[in-house]
């Protein structure tokens, strides 16, 4: 048994999933695809032995031809598309954010409560990573004892002209927001922000910024977020405990020693170090889909709760000092 999948929203990204969901694992196809430009959505869909175009994202999801939705359109839009794929009752692949407010994501998860059954899967990929999936391993398994403090970096060589400082939170060090709560199996009880000295290379853009986060259980986690560091793309973790410490390793695939030097190979951009994270991350979600088994990946409750701590980041951003993280009871579907 196959997933006939329908794509909403197909830029960049949306492309990215297309090119791996169709023909792609467990016998999955795209079958339709909607995009706000309707001139793109044709010329994807052509390409496609078994996609329509579609005239919107709600008739997408209403189509008797579609078994799963992927939504990868702008972060604005992914609240009434999700709650469209919660009412019919379909499964529905969400890239984060999951919505762009708090109010929003409480929507979606009061939806999906009162359905009963978690039906949505948020796009944070770290998790299926297999680096980051070694690294949690470690940490579960009492390889470095306690964990004590944490240290993550999120440098991009560059970004585009409308990225704003906002972004730095919203956008960017959300992934490491996510990711600690995954990796440590806890939730974030206070965040702050620090502005250090600006690079020259930033334009009027604050970067680089220092997030420290305080777990539930006392762990503290550092995160630098630096946006043009010009010499690639590059993700760090590392995992200070009681007994030891543990990092990921550096993913160049080879080094190289020549005229002195020695040298490893930096990914360019997100697409080159995550490459194989996506491939499994939409392989799970297929296999879960059409085995019928309960999701375990990240969940309604992820994207409210990386929403409110991003939030409370962007409150610290802009007015400074440390701001404690004010969640709601998380609810038994999510237990």
């Amino acid at each position: 048994m196959g997933l006939d999948i329908g794509v909403i929203g197909i830029g960049m990204i949306g492309q990215e999933h297309v090119r791996r969901l169709d023909g792609g694992p467990g016998g999955s196809r795209v079958v339709a695809v909607a995009d706000a430009d309707a001139e793109r959505a044709a010329g994807v869909a052509a390409q496609l032995p078994a996609a329509k175009a579609l005239p919107s994202g709600e008739e997408l999801v209403a189509s008797d031809a579609v078994d799963a939705v992927v939504v990868t359109s702008w972060g604005p839009t992914h609240e009434p598309y999700v709650l469209a794929s919660i009412a019919a009752g379909k499964p529905v692949f969400c890239e984060k954010p999951l919505a762009t407010t708090q109010e929003a994501c409480r929507r979606i998860v009061a939806a999906e409560v009162a359905a009963g059954r978690r039906l949505v899967q948020v796009g944070f990929n770290r998790r299926y990573d297999p680096a980051h999936r070694a690294l949690k391993r470690a940490v579960d398994g009492g390889a470095i004892g306690a964990p004590l403090l944490v240290h993550c970096a999120h440098r991009n060589a560059s970004v585009p002209p409308h990225y704003t400082r906002d972004m730095s939170i919203a956008d960017t060090a959300v992934h490491e927001i996510d990711e600690l709560r995954w990796l440590l199996d806890q939730e974030i009880a206070a965040v702050q922000v620090f502005t250090p000295r600006k690079s020259s290379r930033g334009g009027e853009l604050q970067d680089p910024l220092l997030l420290l986060l305080e777990m539930a259980d006392g762990v503290l986690a550092d995160v630098e977020v630096s946006v043009n560091v010009h010499y690639g793309y590059e993700i760090r973790c590392e995992v200070s405990g009681e007994t030891g410490t543990v990092e990921l390793a550096d993913p160049a695939p080879v080094r190289i020693r020549r005229e002195g030097a020695v040298a490893g190979l930096v990914p360019a951009d997100w697409r080159e170090r995550f490459a194989l994270s996506y491939d499994v991350e939409l392989r799970e979600w297929v296999d879960t889909v059409v085995g019928g088994r309960p999701f375990q990946g990240p969940s309604a409750w992820d994207g409210l709760a990386a929403q409110v701590v991003s939030d409370a980041a962007l409150r610290s951003l802009h007015a400074g000092g440390r701001v404690a993280v004010e969640l709601p009871e998380r609810p038994g579907l999510y237990r």
